[in-house]
């Protein structure tokens, strides 16, 4: 229990603090988060992403007066459900009808609270670093009534803007390294990242749903983290990791996903089952903790580049897969039940390897009724047309500022 004095401490320290700190570069998704009367705005992302500075730039330019609580304080670490009802009675003291909130899932109850706030006329916003914030959490209570929203680490464009670079072959190798968390950028400071995947599997995955075993959890990421764009199944990772069942291997990949640590995307197939039968592919959300944590000694700068592109067509589409029949193709993008694009990525293209790629895409391209698909590469460029079909080959700094 909080006594409403020390919220109300707490609330007006949180704000000196939060006012004091650089707005930082302004990121593109500033002028997409989505605001509707009788909406909560829930915005989700990895830890260290920057949705908390996202709010403070949104704070300086709309809504200077707001009231701003983080739940991630140690001064609130004992905030009960009960003591909803003390933080509402400090809110309807100051009088002021636009709340930020960040990391509120963290205590009990919160879906209802916030639902009431709407009914009461107040703006809400939200940030928190777990997925299912968009799903099970808000099912019951904001069903209809709460506008989602993800945010990721840089992309590419903002990265060179960030890094005053210009856009080319060598800025791609350079994010391609460091990928996109701003703390990271500015410091360089490895311990950042592995701070950040610590955090992400104590706070976000094992305290949240009380696992014991953490050195499993730690053991399967770093096998992950060092499997990017390969295919994982959870019936061939049984008995690694003192890991004996495939349901609790199935488990843990939901949680790492929920908490934006990976992406497991799957097969294209117009049937579930097909789906769910088969590996899925895994990817790392941001490539600097892949520089940060793999356990490799090889740079594996294709598997960055097809990681990276995965990151690029994640931005844009939720329903993204893999393509294998008499070819592979590493991505198909849907959007609202239609196929949008197909994708092979390859850092180098050569006489060994393009016919490869080549027919893997054509043949994608073909079963799917897509007339233009693209190779992506480090720095080639080219244009092929078969079968009245067009495939462009096309540099990675073009395709990401797409």
């Amino acid at each position: 229990m909080i006594r409403q004095e020390e919220i109300a401490l707490v609330m007006d320290a949180q704000r000196e603090t939060f006012l004091k700190r650089d707005s930082g570069f302004t990121r593109d998704a500033l002028s997409e988060i989505p605001v509707a009367d009788s909406f909560a705005t829930i915005i989700t992302g990895i830890r260290r992403c920057g949705k908390s500075t996202l709010l403070l730039q949104l704070l300086r330019r709309d809504y200077q007066d707001a009231i701003y609580l983080n739940f991630d304080d140690i001064r609130l670490s004992g905030f009960e459900t009960g003591d909803l009802v003390r933080l509402h009675r400090e809110i309807e003291k100051r009088g002021i009808k636009v709340l930020f909130f960040d990391e509120i899932q963290t205590v009990k109850g919160w879906e209802t609270y916030i639902n009431q706030l709407l009914r009461e006329r107040y703006k809400v916003f939200i940030t928190g670093s777990n997925a299912s914030m968009l799903s099970v959490e808000l099912g019951t209570h904001l069903t209809g009534r709460h506008l989602p929203m993800e945010l990721f680490p840089f992309s590419y464009s903002e990265f060179i803007r960030f890094k005053t670079l210009n856009s080319g072959e060598n800025t791609v190798m350079d994010y391609l390294k460091n990928g996109g968390i701003p703390e990271y950028l500015k410091t360089g400071a490895s311990i950042i990242l592995n701070a950040l995947v610590d955090d992400i599997l104590m706070r976000d995955i094992a305290v949240r749903n009380n696992i014991r075993d953490v050195i499993s959890l730690r053991q399967l990421t770093a096998y992950l983290i060092t499997n990017i764009g390969n295919l994982v199944s959870a019936n061939k990772l049984v008995g690694m990791f003192d890991i004996k069942s495939p349901a609790t291997f199935l488990e843990y990949f939901s949680f790492l996903k929920d908490a934006y640590l990976f992406e497991f995307i799957p097969i294209f197939s117009h049937s579930l089952k097909v789906q769910a039968r088969n590996p899925k592919k895994i990817y790392v959300m941001d490539l600097g903790i892949y520089t940060e944590n793999a356990v490799s000694i090889s740079d594996n700068m294709g598997r960055r580049l097809e990681n990276l592109v995965f990151l690029h067509l994640r931005r844009k589409y939720k329903h993204i897969f893999y393509y294998k029949d008499r070819g592979e193709c590493d991505f198909i993008t849907m959007e609202k039940g239609t196929v949008k694009e197909a994708i092979q990525v390859c850092l180098t293209i050569d006489d060994e390897n393009f016919e490869r790629e080549y027919n893997g895409l054509l043949v994608a391209m073909q079963n799917l009724g897509i007339k233009e698909g693209s190779i992506v590469t480090l720095n080639q460029s080219d244009t092929f047309e078969k079968y009245g079909m067009t495939i462009r080959m096309i540099p990675a700094h073009m395709f990401f500022q797409e």
